[in-house]
């Protein structure tokens, strides 16, 4: 006569959370497999950079000898207006897509801290897109100052306000792709974040004016308005009736439109259904 023994019971492992570098290395994998993202990227820089080269073969006759910077040939508004779109599109474009997909609910299944999720999101786009910023505005001010020394009219990059107008430009890229980000995640929908992106960073600016001070305290709080006031190497003239924004404000700009925007997206993310 044989006796049954039933195998003892085993607790179940309970999964360890994802760690951050763990989400870090998904969004980065995310990111890359998209096959756009690349040519987008690449695309882009392309065009900023030749449209500083055009600028700067326009403007050219300059008397020979050394010259004062003029910005906007190495930073000329419409190859940055372009780089602000496509920044603020491609970081939307990081969280709309898996909305679209389905895919940010298995995002959510597997890491149920969704706002560690859209940190990581944040900080790959924005290390991704500075690094792209970096690229495109230092080859626009060496393709704008090579074609400027054969008339001898370069300045180094040494020269007052070369230096806060190359950053600017630099950061450019990752201040909108975040704001895009953000605005992703308030509002889930493809076009609707597009058109949200599109008419905060590019449209909105132009309909204000520096003659009233409350037109221009709304001007001076908007991304694009502080970029073209850190390239500027000029202040206001003496008695003019404008109101220019200052410099410190234009960074402290810089900074709050991504904190703000990335921080109402985690807020938001945590506290409603996918």
């Amino acid at each position: 006569m044989t006796t049954l023994t039933s195998a003892p019971r085993t607790a179940p492992v309970a999964a360890s959370p994802a760690r951050f570098r763990d989400l870090l290395a998904s969004e980065w994998i995310k990111m890359r497999s998209l096959r756009s993202t690349p040519w987008t990227i690449a695309i882009t820089l392309l065009f900023v950079v030749a449209s500083a080269a055009v600028a700067t073969l326009a403007d050219r006759a300059a008397p020979s000898g050394p010259a004062t910077f003029r910005p906007y040939d190495a930073y000329p508004p419409g190859g940055y207006w372009t780089l602000i779109l496509v920044a603020g599109s491609m970081g939307a474009l990081t969280v709309v897509s898996e909305y679209s997909s389905g895919l940010i609910r298995t995002t959510t299944v597997a890491v149920p801290a969704r706002g560690s999720v859209v940190l990581a999101k944040a900080a790959v786009t924005a290390a991704l897109w500075t690094a792209v910023g970096t690229a495109t505005s230092t080859g626009s001010f060496l393709v704008s100052q090579a074609i400027l020394n054969g008339h001898r009219a370069g300045v180094p990059i040494t020269h007052p306000g070369v230096l806060r107008a190359l950053v600017a430009s630099a950061l450019l890229a990752p201040v909108c792709a975040l704001i895009g980000l953000g605005l992703g995640v308030l509002l889930r929908h493809a076009a609707g974040t597009m058109v949200t992106s599109v008419f905060l960073l590019v449209m909105l600016p132009p309909m204000f004016s520096e003659s009233s001070r409350w037109s221009a305290d709304v001007r001076h709080a908007l991304v694009s308005a502080a970029w073209n006031r850190l390239v500027q190497t000029w202040g206001p003239e003496p008695g003019s009736l404008g109101y220019t924004a200052t410099v410190p404000g234009s960074w402290i700009v810089y900074a709050l439109w991504p904190l703000i925007t990335v921080a109402l997206a985690v807020f938001t993310v945590r506290r409603r259904d996918v």
